[in-house]
């Protein structure tokens, strides 16, 4: 009786070039339910192993660690994609269902599969996951296997987002990545839900999008509980309306949760104004690049039980023409005229009886996590509202940029410009400081 090991051993050889067609592979042979074979396909990285079904569809890379789930929920904007390919294509899928990054848009119901495929082109999520293998393969660290999916509707509230199509279609997509995982023998873990969801929510106040927002977080961690997985990390887009739309309450919703945290690990890595849009609201190619890599350092962060947090604006007192804004930061904050050369550097003060023009604005020297504004004219038995980097300010209605941001760098590669965390919106009542 010839045993299995000497059946293996005395096989007729694969030939690579014959069964996987013309790349630069050797040492083909079957393992288990797996075609496996060294070979050198991404520039840059050398030879590695790799695997592909024997029924066919695309080569995966040998990896460490679990399979890394990114996904998103949301709007329109969250659709958006850049064309082509993410770099390490052999590392970032998609379902294999024929679909790509970016699901069906509410148009239809997803079904699980187990397959993987590459990505034809690239969406924020993929964008994500090519920032963190980019920087590991710097560091000569190990290179994990990467599944993506966004999945959007029509779906008009955040309250309405949770129970519609997109919803179902997300969790389509974690059944999906847990079959993947089971046939490579790996471990699931969803690291990141993206959730960029306010623009299309012309009606509900600040209140109901923040209750319908946490309701989301709270049924998708639900959701990958009784899956078995961890709790993930939520990742928010602070961003709403555009320009001529005074209309922000999903802006400040946004803006509290980062800091509230209301139960769930919550990220925002970088306020909207930050990144430029194109005529319809939605990222540039280039913005939604450097937004992928701000999500990425959001979560290195965070996974490294480290915190992340942009400067927030939680307090604003005055004393005769003197305001001062408290914020809460992790760094000694930056005024920067990067990004706009608005003299308020994106402050306004709006709901007075005489109008209130900002003429200075300066980090206190005593205590770089506060910002001190000096008016024209003197407030005196008011109560008015303080606004940062808000839509509406102007009679145009043209949306606001800030110029604060905490002292917080990183390189951008590929552009000169580095990236920052710039501080959030809000808007703050303004009262009388105690003497």
């Amino acid at each position: 009786m010839v045993s299995e090991k000497a059946d293996h051993s005395t096989a007729t050889p694969l030939d690579p070039l014959e069964v996987l067609g013309n790349i630069d592979a050797w040492n083909l042979r079957r393992e288990g339910e797996w075609l496996r074979f060294t070979g050198r396909l991404d520039p840059g990285l050398g030879p590695r192993d790799y695997l592909r079904d024997p029924a066919g569809g695309d080569v995966i890379a040998v990896a460490p660690g679990p399979l890394y789930g990114l996904l998103s929920i949301g709007g329109a904007r969250r659709a958006g994609f850049n064309t082509g390919p993410a770099a390490f294509p052999h590392h970032i899928f998609a379902p294999g269902d024929h679909i790509g990054a970016v699901g069906l848009e509410g148009s239809a119901r997803a079904e699980p599969t187990g397959a993987l495929q590459k990505l034809p082109h690239c969406s924020q999520d993929a964008l994500i996951a090519q920032s963190l293998l980019s920087w590991r393969a710097e560091g000569l660290a190990a290179l994990p296997l990467f599944f993506t999916r966004t999945e959007t509707d029509g779906s008009p509230t955040a309250a309405a987002l949770s129970e519609g199509l997109a919803f179902d279609n997300l969790f389509a997509a974690v059944d999906s990545l847990c079959l993947a995982a089971q046939k490579l023998g790996k471990e699931p873990k969803v690291l990141a839900v993206g959730i960029d969801f306010g623009a299309e929510d012309t009606t509900s106040s600040q209140a109901e999008i923040e209750s319908g927002l946490t309701a989301l977080m709270t049924k998708i961690e639900a959701g990958l509980h009784r899956r078995g997985l961890q709790r993930p990390i939520f990742l928010l887009a602070c961003e709403s309306g555009h320009a001529g739309a005074a209309n922000h309450p999903a802006i400040l919703a946004h803006s509290r949760l980062s800091w509230l945290k209301v139960g769930h690990t919550i990220a925002i890595s970088a306020p909207g104004y930050a990144f430029d849009k194109d005529r319809f609201g939605r990222p540039t190619d280039d913005a939604r690049l450097r937004m992928a890599k701000m999500d990425a350092h959001a979560i290195v962060a965070l996974t490294a039980r480290e915190d992340w947090a942009c400067p927030c604006p939680l307090l604003a007192e005055y004393d005769d023409k003197d305001v001062r804004v408290t914020f809460s930061a992790m760094e000694p904050l930056v005024i920067d005229p990067a990004l706009t050369d608005d003299p308020s550097a994106g402050f306004a003060i709006v709901g007075s009886k005489k109008p209130l023009e900002i003429v200075s604005v300066r980090v206190d020297p005593k205590d770089p996590r506060t910002i001190l504004l000096r008016t024209k004219t003197t407030i005196k038995g008011e109560k008015p509202t303080l606004r940062y980097a808000l839509p509406g300010l102007a009679d145009d209605g043209a949306s606001r940029r800030g110029a604060i941001r905490d002292s917080w760098s990183a390189d951008s590669v590929g552009s000169d410009v580095p990236l920052h965390r710039w501080a959030l919106p809000a808007e703050l009542p303004m009262n009388e400081a105690p003497r």
